[in-house]
Parts: structure tokens; C-alpha cells; sequence
């Protein structure tokens, strides 16, 4: 088969390299990742309110300039019940709520003889699995979906047309949830009005919502999602042994699907009929999600893992192109994976199951590309992409962050902010003088700042630097090519001093002090292979310790590179311990970040 086959394809040079979590692809510009979620056994008040940490299948709309996130969630492994879903809101996309169950827990309330002849006995407990969560309806309703599914053995699974059905609810203008009703029964699975929970649709009192799930019922490109959990020969579906539905519009009228496992194809009478499902080898995954949408600039993006290993789900690529059928520039979306913190069955690493805002579901601000993943199946994240995608810039930088909105976007620059390592602009030292904050109280993770600047072979920058203390903490500070790779690295390190990587040792250059601010300017010379460092008054020149042929960002870390998870890794495994506690905080201010140099 021609590798450009298919009714999409990727036509770049660029393929990730595994052996890194950032694939060695060159980031796309201003990208921003928040956590939304972060899982504690120990502490459900800090998290979800009951401990659980499995949380997978995250789902994204934009709604009364809101985002409306929807996940699954089970005590401690996939499939392994009970189940639930749970529901996030944030204004912003920056803070989030605490997270409410949307889909409540459900237990049978009396034996059910399935048509495989498992019995399924009173009490038992369903778990959830959906492809779809939001659907805005032409009338302006908000509707949330879910699925019940049950796995009375290891060897079921929720998806495979057993379960009971999809169930529905309205979500308020004021926040507030309807009443749950199911929308479309596993019939051909038993299931009826006559032995489940919840009523159907039908049965509401609401002419609005009625019409809102007649919408719906009547969206062959929505309810085409359906398929893997219903499994029905009804007819209702066009598309069959397919999973995980994504779609978009091309400039003529017709529509791209894409499914897991590098399956595509075209419809071009709105999902009524499709074209046959093609493999496309360009499109190198495995089991994971895609994610396609047409950008605010009328361009297109695909969102995917570029891995055929479904188990280590890392990087987070993005591919753009001018058509919809035609993608190049592979460039970086997410590549941070931390540790996993707990064990559990189906725990895939890395980022998994990537989803954005589908067309009808709302417009986010700044017109930028949103998109919400599970890391490593227990935490909750969402990234913003600005648009248009861009990899590089062309003129150098000067931020000093005052004219930013405290706790908001930091346009620019590239940002990875977990719940315990936050990256802000805060009102430091003054309202009239702000800066860029790094806190860490993770034991597990870190806060991450980058700023790219135009690629160079010589370039001078100049940062101003505050820690909140010098006796616990590090941040680290690297210059990183194209392919990530650092030649230099400097640490404000715990016991005091800055220190700098020369040939494999740390060496100490100054004392710092909590409180105080210094200058440090890094002159990088990729020609000669040597930077020089300047801070309180000292000089010095050093090697680089890995070599580069240019440099094009600045990184800040609040903690050391990270190798792990790696491919070898086992996926099944224990908790690693430790992980439900916070750690002293430490906190550092950048206040000035401007470069200088000659653009390659």
C-alpha cells in the first residue's frame, strides 16, 4: 500500500523519536497545558471527593463562555467497577471547580439473564465508557452523555454491546443538572424501560429538551460516536467496527472521519453513507484517539500520540494543513510525562485520548485550538494551542509580564502547569511590577516556563530571577535547540549556590539568596561550542556539555530532566507511594526575559 494513501495523509519529514517524551519535535509556539484534576487516594477533598484514581476519557465543549469537561472515572483500574462520570466547569480554561458527578453510580436492582446467558445479579455495579459527552443542540440546549456498561468477568469489556444503553441529561444555564433519562436502550441487549433505572427521554415534560434529543437522535455525525457501546444491526448506524469518531468539515461540504487505529474516510451527504474505511499508513498510531478539527484560521489540525505503541502514549503531536486531506510540519503539542502514581489494570503512560471542542459545541476564546487528555489514566489536563500553529518567531523578545492579567494566559510562552507546580503571573513584587511564578510542592512533577525566540547560532539573554528560598528547591534553566537538546544548564540548586553542568560535574558559580534579585545573563555561542554566564558581579566562560548547532527557547524547570516512564517500562505495576502529600513549596520569580542576537 503507497504510505500516502487514504483519504488523509501526513506528508512531513518529521517522525518522533520515543526515547524522548518530547519526541525531539520542535514545539509548536505558546502552547499551555493546566491541570485539571490530580488524583489523591488519600486526601478526595484535595481532588474528586472520593479518592479514586482512575480517570480516563476526557471530553471538552465551550458553552455560556464556559468549558464544560467530562471524564470517566473507577476506584483504581479500567473497567473494573463501580463507575461514574464526573463534570468540570472553568471560565477561563486556567481554574477549574471542583468536579461534580454528572452520571451517578449505577447497581442493578434485580438478576438480569443477558443474551449470552450471564447472569447478572442484583447489586451489580455498571461501569461507564462514551465516545461522546456534549451536544449542543440547534435550540441552544446543553446536553451531557453517558454510557452503562458492564464487566461481570476480566474478560468483558463496557463496549461490547451488552450494556444497558446511553443516557442523557440537560445541563443549565445556570450550572444546573436535569434529570437523567435514557436516549437509546441496548435493545437487542434486553434492555428496556421495563428494567432500568432511569426513564426515557420520551417520558420528560419538557418540550425543549424533547426536541434537543430529537436533534440528536437525528445527527448521523454525533450519534455515529455510538457505535462501539451499542453494537446494534438496526440500521441506525453507517458505520460499523470502527472506534472513537472524529470529524470535521472540508472547504467543498464533505466530512473526514477518523477513527483509532489510523482509519479514515469520507461522507458526503452529512454522515448518511460513508466511502469505504482506509487505512492510513502515514498516520503512524496505534489504539489511541485522534483528534481533527478545522482551526479558527481556516486551516486544519490532526492531534495525535505519532506512536504504534499504545501503552507509552507520548508525544502529543500536532500536524496543520491548508486543505483537510494534506498534513505536514509535525511539531510537538505535549511532551511532559510524569511518573505514574498508582498502579491499576489498562494504566497506559503517557497522554491519552486526546479530544477537542467539536464545531457545534463552541467557539473558545481567543480563537485558539483547546483539547483535553488523561495523563497516564489518573490525572485530568487541558492544553490550549494558539492559533494559527506556529514553530518558530522571528524577532527577539522582551516580557516583563506587568501588562499581563494576574492568573491569566501568558501569550508567547510555553507552558506546562500541574495543581502543585503552578506557572502564574503574579502582582511581584507590585501590581505595577509583575513577574513570571514557578511554585513546586510536588514530589512528582514540576513547573515548566519556555520561551522561544528566533533561531540562532549566537544570542545573548538576560533574565531577572527572585527564589522565595535557598535551602530546599531547584530550578533549572536550559537553552534547547530545535530537537530539545540543552548544551547548558544552570541550577538555582538547595543549598544555596548556583551551580552549572561543565563536563559531566556540577560546579559551584555563586551564592544566592532567598529574596534577592539577580541578573543572568547567558551569552551562547553555538559556533564555538561555549556560553558564558554572568551574575553578581562574576564572569565565566564554559563548554557546552552536548552539542548544538543553534539555539531557539529558553526553558525554566523546578526540577531535573526527566527519563521516566521509558518504553521499557512495565505498564502494570504498583503505586509508587508518597504521591498524596505535598512536599515544602518552593517558588521562584521571573521578573525580565529578553534576548538578543542574529536570527539564522
Amino acid at each position: 500500500m503507497d504510505q500516502l494513501s487514504g483519504p488523509v495523509r501526513y506528508t512531513g519529514g518529521e517522525i518522533a523519536n520515543l526515547d524522548y517524551h518530547h519526541g525531539q519535535l520542535r514545539p509548536a509556539v505558546g502552547v499551555q497545558h493546566y491541570q485539571v484534576l490530580r488524583a489523591n487516594r488519600s486526601h478526595p477533598e484535595w481532588a474528586d471527593g472520593f479518592g479514586w484514581t482512575y480517570n480516563h476519557a476526557p471530553m471538552l465543549a465551550y458553552w455560556n463562555e464556559t468549558f464544560y469537561l467530562e471524564y470517566l472515572s473507577d476506584p483504581v483500574s479500567e473497567h473494573v467497577p463501580p463507575g461514574q462520570t464526573l463534570l468540570v466547569t472553568s471560565r477561563d480554561g486556567i481554574h477549574w471547580g471542583k468536579p461534580l458527578v454528572v452520571f451517578p453510580q449505577y447497581r442493578l436492582a434485580e438478576d438480569v439473564r443477558r443474551p449470552d446467558g450471564v447472569v447478572l445479579q442484583a447489586g451489580t455495579a455498571a461501569v461507564m465508557h462514551q465516545r461522546m459527552g456534549f451536544y449542543v443542540s440547534p435550540g441552544g440546549k446543553l446536553l451531557a452523555l453517558g454510557f452503562y456498561g458492564f464487566c461481570p468477568t476480566p474478560k468483558d469489556k463496557p463496549n461490547d454491546g451488552l450494556g444497558i444503553g446511553r443516557v442523557v441529561r440537560e445541563i443549565g444555564i445556570d450550572g444546573a443538572f436535569g434529570p437523567i433519562y435514557f436516549i437509546r436502550y441496548n435493545g437487542h441487549a434486553g434492555w428496556d424501560e421495563e428494567n432500568t433505572q432511569f426513564p426515557f427521554y420520551r417520558e420528560s415534560p419538557d418540550a425543549a429538551f424533547l426536541d434537543a434529543c430529537e436533534a440528536l437522535l437525528t445527527d448521523k455525525l454525533a450519534t455515529l460516536q455510538w457505535w462501539e457501546e451499542d453494537r446494534s444491526s438496526d440500521g441506525f448506524y453507517a458505520v460499523e467496527e470502527q472506534r472513537a469518531l472524529s470529524y470535521y468539515r472540508l472547504p467543498d461540504g464533505r466530512i473526514v472521519g477518523l477513527w483509532k487505529s489510523s482509519n479514515a474516510a469520507i461522507s458526503s451527504d452529512e454522515g448518511r453513507t460513508w466511502s469505504l474505511v482506509e487505512d492510513v499508513p502515514s498516520l503512524i498510531m496505534a489504539g489511541a484517539k485522534i483528534w481533527g478539527q478545522q482551526t479558527s484560521d481556516g486551516n486544519y489540525a490532526l492531534v495525535y500520540n505519532p506512536s504504534p505503541t499504545g501503552t507509552h502514549r507520548w508525544p502529543l503531536a500536532i500536524v496543520t494543513g491548508e486543505n483537510g486531506t494534506d498534513f505536514d510540519r509535525m511539531l510537538l503539542a505535549g511532551g511532559e510525562v510524569p511518573p505514574r502514581r498508582y498502579g491499576g489494570q489498562h494504566k497506559d503512560y503517557g497522554l491519552n485520548y486526546v479530544r477537542g471542542i467539536e464545531a457545534a459545541n463552541g467557539m473558545p476564546p481567543r480563537g485558539s485550538l483547546w483539547i483535553t487528555y488523561s495523563m497516564n489514566k489518573e490525572d485530568i489536563w487541558v492544553c490550549e494551542i494558539p492559533v494559527p500553529v506556529q514553530d518558530r518567531i522571528h524577532s527577539h523578545v522582551r516580557d516583563e509580564f506587568t501588562d499581563l492579567v494576574s492568573g491569566g494566559p501568558v501569550p508567547g510562552w510555553n507552558i506546562y502547569s500541574p495543581l502543585w507546580a503552578p506557572v502564574t503571573v503574579e502582582d511581584f513584587p507590585s501590581m505595577a511590577d509583575k513577574s513570571l511564578r514557578l511554585a513546586d510542592r510536588d514530589p512528582y512533577d514540576y513547573a515548566k516556563a519556555e520561551r522561544v525566540f528566533p533561531e540562532s547560532r549566537r544570542v545573548e539573554i538576560r533574565c531577572k530571577i527572585s527564589a522565595g528560598q535557598s535551602d530546599h528547591g531547584q530550578l533549572f534553566i536550559e537553552c534547547c535547540d530545535g530537537k530539545s537538546t540543552a548544551p547548558l544548564r544552570v541550577v538555582f540548586d538547595s543549598n544555596g549556590y548556583i551551580r552549572v553542568l561543565n563536563q559531566g560535574y556540577y560546579v559551584e558559580v555563586h551564592p544566592y539568596e532567598a529574596g534577592v534579585w539577580y541578573d543572568v545573563a547567558i551569552s551562547v555561542d553555538a559556533v564555538l561550542q561555549n556560553y558564558e554566564l554572568a551574575i553578581g558581579g562574576i564572569k565565566k566562560k564554559f563548554r557546552f556539555f552536548a552539542p548544538v548547532l543553534s539555539v531557539e527557547r529558553i526553558t525554566f524547570r523546578t526540577g531535573p530532566v526527566r527519563r521516566d516512564p521509558h518504553l521499557e517500562t512495565r505498564v502494570q505495576g504498583g503505586d509508587v507511594g508518597d504521591g498524596d502529600e505535598p512536599v515544602p513549596e518552593a517558588i521562584y520569580y521571573i521578573n525580565l526575559m529578553e534576548t538578543n542576537g542574529e536570527e539564522l
